[in-house]
């Protein structure tokens, strides 16, 4: 009970006193207007549109054009934006779909004098080792973390008792678990699913997918960069599990339904087990905190399956801000001071949104550790790497998905499938 009492209060204690939004000297006088585009969030877009209020307070000349977007949405108009020469100044999208603005030359380096570092050295220095890397080339510097983050099980510990299972001895370990306590779960209606064990988290088959590949010593590309599609009898169990799942299988789930972590949330007996990370959390205490506050919920770890050769968590991920090179200078001064500003505020961050900015004091802090379950997404991530990020990463997502869903959904032979795919992933890295 102490335990519980001390999570819930983690969301309250946070209460530093922050130095004022600093005047820069380049911008006095100066009109600047700066257009960010990002994924819609209620609770981040309240905290930035208050620190960017502050920033203008401090900087009269700057405004500030904050558009939000949906998550599932952002990336094509992005990518539209810049193929118009009419993106934004500042934007954000996951690490695999913004690796192609760095090779192509759309975005600019950080300004380091412009976002509060002294150098490359000192921006390096505040954050946790390798967490700059997908970011970096050379020794420029292209993106600031607006989070990194990891998905963990979410488990509804009501749903697990109502299936006559007990959550903390019961919980699923293994791949071959999630499938058996998913078909004690499951209710429907005739063939439609009124109550699911797990889903997955469809379509991000490089963050959560290709880790159960991984675990069975299957690459995606291999180190040397020269195959791709590493491992048949990996590809093809985890092809076949999502055969046996899927509405022409077991019938345990398919992406024709609400996503799960949305449904878990609601906690109306329609969803055991969801994918997520840590952000999750701030989202459950909004959309329902008498289910937040109830004790009715955990975490768990990643699972692995039982003839596992390696230990491979949940592929972590990470959004960064970053500034069109296309934009003037002042506006990428603006632009980074502006973001520099923003981002100082990770113990806000964690507390208003429950995400993660990798810099070693808030990782390190009292603060994270009291979050909710935090030691489950730490230890997870401790044993993962960052997603697949190169310049054909997008495209390659989309591959995976047609692959996975071909088998799932349409019956596709999981070998002919895993041809197909090999072939076409061979191609796209071919065009980078």
């Amino acid at each position: 009970m102490k335990r519980f009492v001390a999570i819930l209060l983690a969301f309250a204690i946070i209460a530093p006193a922050f130095a004022q939004a600093p005047t820069i000297s380049v911008l006095k006088g100066k009109k600047v207007e700066v257009v960010i585009w990002t994924h819609e969030d209620p609770n981040r877009t309240a905290l930035e549109k208050r620190l960017i209020d502050e920033f203008i307070k401090a900087n009269p000349g700057v405004t500030v054009n904050y558009v939000t977007y949906p998550s599932g949405k952002i990336k094509d108009i992005v990518v539209a934006g810049f193929a118009a020469n009419a993106g934004p100044d500042i934007f954000n999208l996951e690490i695999f779909d913004e690796y192609q603005f760095i090779t192509n030359g759309r975005v600019a380096p950080v300004d380091f004098a412009a976002a509060g570092f002294r150098n490359l050295r000192d921006m390096q220095g505040k954050y946790l080792p390798g967490m700059l890397d997908s970011v970096t080339e050379g020794n420029k510097i292209y993106g600031m973390p607006l989070e990194l983050t990891n998905w963990a099980m979410y488990l509804n510990k009501k749903i697990f008792r109502d299936a006559g299972l007990d959550p903390m001895k019961d919980y699923p370990k293994t791949w071959e678990d999630v499938m058996a306590v998913s078909e004690k779960i499951v209710t429907r209606d005739g063939q439609i699913i009124t109550r699911r064990g797990f889903d997955f988290r469809y379509p991000y088959y490089l963050t959560s997918v290709v880790p159960m590949v991984e675990q069975l010593g299957g690459e995606l590309v291999s180190k040397d960069g020269k195959k791709v599609i590493v491992g048949d009898a990996a590809w093809l169990k985890v092809l076949n599990y999502f055969k046996d799942f899927g509405p022409n299988g077991k019938n345990l789930g398919s992406p024709t339904y609400t996503a799960a972590r949305k449904v878990f949330d609601n906690d109306k007996n329609e969803m055991a087990m969801s994918l997520s990370g840590l952000y999750q959390e701030a989202r459950m205490r909004d959309a329902n905190p008498v289910f937040f506050n109830s004790g009715e919920w955990m975490v768990i770890p990643f699972p692995q399956w039982k003839d596992a050769v390696k230990k491979v968590p949940n592929n972590y991920y990470g959004h960064f801000y970053m500034v069109n090179a296309q934009k003037p200078k002042l506006s990428q001064q603006a632009s980074w001071a502006l973001l520099g500003y923003m981002l100082s505020h990770g113990a806000e961050y964690l507390e208003k949104v429950a995400i993660v900015q990798p810099t070693k004091a808030l990782m390190e802090s009292a603060t994270y550790k009291a979050m909710p379950y935090s030691d489950v997404f730490t230890k997870d991530m401790a044993a993962a790497h960052i997603v697949y990020y190169g310049a054909a990463s997008s495209k390659i997502e989309s591959l995976l998905k047609e692959a996975f869903e071909s088998v799932m959904m349409s019956g596709v032979d999981p070998a002919k499938a895993l041809d197909k795919l090999r072939k076409d992933v061979t191609a796209a890295l071919a065009d980078e």
